[in-house]
């Protein structure tokens, strides 16, 4: 018999990948990663302004390299026998479209302009258009357009981009003729279907990120949005009203991108959606359990029956949303702004002699920059493991890109107390750690108060395979035990059990998940005397964000 195959696509901040998955048994037969070229040359990106864009290209073509490089040593009756394609992406990440959904910065006259470009998720640049719908929502007399969005919109949405866009951009808000999700947009340019009045768009996207909700039917009333800025009349008719879960067709593959990727035309290409969201599912969420998607960022996933949420309102996440994870269960979702990016900035941060006084000492080889910089990480693990939970004397706010959760708040900053002149640098490291894991039990802590049920903590992603003392101090933190999914690449994974579904190879996506799921490969356990001390810890880092917040977000 022929075996079948499906292929998931992940893209992430800073590249894409692809896996391609045996439908029958779930193993991860190959993948491909393609790093974004202009991305990683810092192009079009302010990191002092909180601008993050990212270019149209660096999609398309890391998307063919991924996708060739996965198949790439495999016999050619393997691409005969993909049959759908899964596709999860960053968000919310939306863009600016001429009439036929073709992205703006594809355009010559806006090839170089960021507001032509997808606006990455962690572009802040719309902290001001997120206050002024946080405060509209609530006080313009008509429906809260957030309240299933947690109560409070963030800058790093939907709504909140594309207003200051229009705004800052007089040239792009006369040619946008409507805006897509990165999410709705690669099964649009896969199937060749690319009118934004007829592309399928997200119920995952649209739900947590736009406001969009069945009770309104659809996305908020123009009335509201005009009342928020004029400029933002008629932008709605050109955008949906109808969304899919991503166990549904958003099209097939077309000849021109059959062609270009080496697979036959025709097969099955799945509504999109979030990364997080989608690694989910591959990680094996079931009811009652919390799912953290562990890199950059953080993401926080639980499902609930409808039953169970009902007509309660879960305040200060990140949405609830109608099958944006599992159709037929309400998707919940948090998170936090920053969390490898923590480490990432203090590994930057020891590393500026080497990046701007090594280069100018003469006989110096420009690699042992690089080498004692990839070290630089690995040794601070080793020495922060080494101290007690008390001999930091530190503490730490991880509000380094602003809070996602609880109760979103991008003009929020980090802090470090207690600095003497014995702190050292593992001792910082630590604190920064210890940070991140309370940030986390905050997240855990909202749900329970709101009434969501955790039984089990369940990770994913790069920090959870590798490093064994952040998994530890954030099981102690949490005090409870977490589980690490075995396969490494749970949101492509999660993408490619989509595209089974959507290819009618299961007819459920818990099907797919019993058949192709990698199960789980270690567990953290809490330590009884460091979670008691953790928790005294936690009870002052709650008390120093609610003293410093007025302070952080002014400065």
């Amino acid at each position: 018999m022929n075996k079948k195959y499906v292929i998931g696509l992940d893209f992430g901040t800073d590249s894409v990948r692809a896996i391609l998955v045996n439908v029958e048994t779930g193993e991860e037969e190959a993948s491909s990663v393609a790093y974004y070229k202009r991305w990683s040359e810092g192009k079009y990106c302010d990191p002092g302004r909180n601008q993050f864009r990212q270019h149209p290209l660096d999609y398309l073509e890391g998307m063919e390299e991924a996708i060739k490089g996965a198949l790439k040593g495999h016999s050619e009756d393997i691409a005969e026998q993909v049959v759908g394609i899964g596709v999860d992406t960053t968000g919310s990440t939306p863009c600016a479209v001429d009439r036929e959904g073709i992205p703006l910065a594809l355009l010559d006259e806006f090839k170089d302009n960021p507001n032509a470009m997808f606006i990455l998720w962690k572009d802040h640049t719309a902290v001001k258009e997120a206050e002024e719908i946080n405060k509209l929502a609530k006080s313009w007399g008509g429906e809260d357009f957030t309240k299933y969005e947690g109560g409070v919109y963030s800058s790093e949405w939907f709504w909140a981009k594309i207003l200051h866009v229009l705004r800052e951009d007089e040239k792009v808000r006369e040619a946008a003729f409507s805006w897509v999700e990165h999410c709705d947009w690669i099964p649009a340019v896969l199937s060749g279907e690319t009118d934004p009045l007829t592309i399928r768009r997200s119920r995952c996207a649209a739900g947590h990120k736009a406001m969009w909700h069945e009770k309104w039917g659809g996305l908020p009333d123009e009335e509201f949005l005009v009342k928020l800025d004029p400029l933002l009349k008629g932008v709605k008719k050109n955008l949906y009203t109808e969304t899919y879960t991503s166990d549904e067709k958003a099209g097939e593959l077309s000849e021109e991108w059959a062609e270009r990727l080496g697979l036959k035309p025709g097969i099955a290409i799945a509504v999109g959606a979030f990364d997080a969201h989608m690694g989910a599912v591959g990680g094996g969420i079931v009811e009652k359990a919390l799912v953290k998607i562990m890199g950059t960022s953080t993401c926080d996933i639980i499902v609930a029956p409808d039953e169970v949420i009902g007509d309660k309102l879960i305040g200060g996440i990140c949405g609830q949303v109608d099958g944006s994870v599992i159709p037929g269960t309400i998707g919940l979702e948090a998170g936090q702004s920053a969390y490898g990016d923590v480490y990432a900035w203090f590994k930057d941060l020891l590393s500026w002699p080497l990046d701007s006084i090594l280069p100018e000492i003469e006989g110096i080889d420009p690699s042992v920059a690089k080498k004692i910089k990839d070290k630089i990480l690995i040794k601070l693990t080793e020495e922060a493991s080494k101290l007690k939970i008390e001999e930091t004397g530190l503490l730490a706010l991880d509000w380094l890109n602003g809070r996602r959760t609880p109760y979103a708040d991008q003009t929020l900053k980090g802090a470090i107390i207690g600095l003497t002149l014995g702190s050292t640098a593992p001792k910082i490291f630590r604190a920064l750690v210890e940070a991140t894991a309370f940030g986390a039990k905050a997240i855990n802590e909202q749900f329970i108060k709101e009434g969501v049920e955790i039984d089990q903590v369940i990770a994913l992603g790069g920090i959870s395979q590798k490093n064994d003392f952040v998994m530890q101090i954030t099981a102690d933190i949490l005090n409870k035990p977490i589980k690490v999914a075995t396969s490494e690449q749970t949101c492509a994974l999660g993408a490619a059990m989509f595209g089974a579904v959507a290819a009618g190879i299961y007819d459920t996506v818990k099907k797919a998940q019993e058949k192709m799921g990698s199960g789980f490969n270690k567990t953290y356990y809490p330590d009884k005397e460091n979670a008691e001390k953790y928790q005294k810890l936690y009870e002052k880092y709650l008390l120093l964000g609610e003293t410093l917040e007025d302070q952080l977000r002014n400065l």
